[in-house]
Formats: C-alpha cells, structure tokens, sequence
C-alpha cells in the first residue's frame, strides 16, 4: 500500500507547511496495531503458560458404556455355552453392543476392542440358572442407568431413559 498524498494534522511537511504524520510513522502504528491483536488472543489462550497437570475429569457416562459391553459380552458367552438359548439372547447382546456405541459416541470415546470386554463370570450350569442370572444382571443394570439418568442432563436424558425401558424389557424376554 503506498500512499502519495500528505496526511494532515501533526507534522509541518516540506510542500504545503500543513501539520500532519509522516506516512512512516502511520505504517508502524498499523503494524504494532496488527501485532498486538494477533499476539494479545494467544496469550489469554494460556498459549504460553501451559498448565497440562489439569486433565478433563472423566464423563460420568463412561460408567455405563462399560457396563453396556460387559453385558453383551455375558450374553454372547450364554449364548455361545447354550446354543439353544443363542435365538433369544443374541439380539439382546447386539442391542447392549448398540448402547455402548451410542453412549461411547456421545461421551466422545471409542469403543474398547473386543477382547478387553470378556465376560468376567462363567455362565450357569444349566439354561434356566443362566437366564436368571443374566436377569440379575440386568436388573443391576437397570438401576444404574435410573440413576444416571436422573442425573444427566436433558440432553442425555431420552437416550439414558430409552436404554432403562430396554433393560426392564429384557428382564421380561428372559422370564
């Protein structure tokens, strides 16, 4: 940008004696002005003074995305150990591994591989004691999901209040 006019007020210039700034002393202004606004944003970013002691705490939902996991993993062990029973249990177990996508997606995590979501107990010795205890297990489930969902916030309230109804719902299809 060249300017090649005399600016006005401040300074006696050489053709016209009027008062006025020097076109150099305008341009410095504008570039100290330039730096300054690009500079002062990044220092109240805390660009310069990082503080990484201070970590997120964790997502109170993440709870229930492992819970979700263990679940279909204890359905796909009665299933895979009770082959009879695998036509009722199967969709549950992929409805489980649904909440936890959902949830995981959610929270902003991603889900563990499959491996680390290994059933912790063995299933019964026999179908009827491993539907009970899988009822049991949700059952348990159940409560827990109530009470995040009492205590999310609305937004996460009908995805939480809908995985309730699921569980209450497989309680009843494992009778």
């Amino acid at each position: 940008m060249v300017l090649t006019w005399p600016v006005g007020t401040g300074r006696t210039t050489q053709y016209d004696r009027a008062s006025g700034h020097s076109r150099r002393k305008l341009l410095s202004y504008g570039v100290l002005l330039v730096l300054g606004g690009a500079v002062t944003p990044l220092t109240g970013c805390d660009l310069f003074d990082r503080d990484d002691t201070s970590a997120l705490p964790p997502d109170p939902l993440r709870p229930m995305v492992d819970e979700a996991l263990a679940l279909a993993a204890a359905y796909r062990a009665t299933a895979t150990a009770y082959p009879e029973l695998a036509d009722r249990l199967n969709p549950i177990a992929e409805t489980h591994t649904a909440h936890a996508t959902e949830l995981a997606r959610v929270i902003g995590v991603t889900l563990p591989s499959a491996a680390s979501t290994a059933p912790t107990t063995a299933p019964a010795a026999d179908p009827s004691g491993a539907r009970a205890a899988l009822r049991a297990l949700e059952k348990t489930a159940q409560r827990s999901a109530t009470t995040a969902c009492a205590a999310a916030p609305a937004e996460r309230a009908a995805l939480l209040g809908s995985i309730v109804a699921a569980r209450a719902t497989h309680q009843e299809a494992l009778k």
